[in-house]
Formats: structure tokens, sequence, C-alpha cells
């Protein structure tokens, strides 16, 4: 049996350099770590996207004469509850549609 978990554990760390891919404590310290940062990674990820749609959406508006968080507040004031990622989608493969949504939002725009 420890035959057995060792030849498991040093196959999951297979590719890994020097004694993290032939020694097994080094190998069970190295799977916990990456266990550690794949698991802040997964959390990352879902900021990374938002960051790039984010980039994208403010691409898509400047030439509509606004920008990025002007946009986002007149989609709430006109109660648009179109999430960042669909606007996105939109702003790269439906431009029509996006300049729809962007004229319309610009309704709602505070009069000054």
């Amino acid at each position: 049996m420890a035959n057995k978990s060792r030849r498991n554990i040093l196959a999951q760390v297979k590719g890994y350099r020097n004694g993290r891919s032939t020694k097994l404590r080094e190998a069970i310290t190295a799977i916990y770590h990456a266990g550690n940062h794949a698991f802040a990674a997964r959390r990352d990820k879902k900021n990374d996207f938002r960051k790039l749609w984010n980039v994208r959406i403010n691409a898509a508006v400047r030439p509509l004469g606004t920008t990025y968080s002007q946009f986002i507040g007149n989609l709430k004031r006109a109660s648009i509850g179109v999430d960042r990622k669909i606007m996105s989608t939109l702003a790269a493969e439906h431009p029509t549609v996006f300049q729809a949504i962007v004229a319309k939002a610009g309704e709602f725009a505070p009069k000054e």
C-alpha cells in the first residue's frame, strides 16, 4: 500500500523539476503548494475576466461619445440588467445591438 501511495503521488508530480518529481517528501510538499496556488488562481481568474470585459466595453463606448463609468451609471439608471460579460460579447460580435443599448442608456443620462 505504501508503494502504491508513493507511485500515485509521484505520478501527480510528473514533469516537476529537480527532486520534486522523484522524492516523496518533496513531491508531497509540491502537491500541497500547487493546490494552494490553483485554489487562489481560480478566484483570480474571475477578476481577470471582469477586468477584460471592462476594458472591452470601454473601448467600444469611447467612439460613441461616452466613457465606461458614465455608460455603466446610465445602464443602472435605465434599469438595463445586462451583465458585463454579455455587454463585452455584444460590443465585439454585434456592434449594432451594442450601439442601440448605448443609445437607450444615454437617454437616462443626467442633464447638466
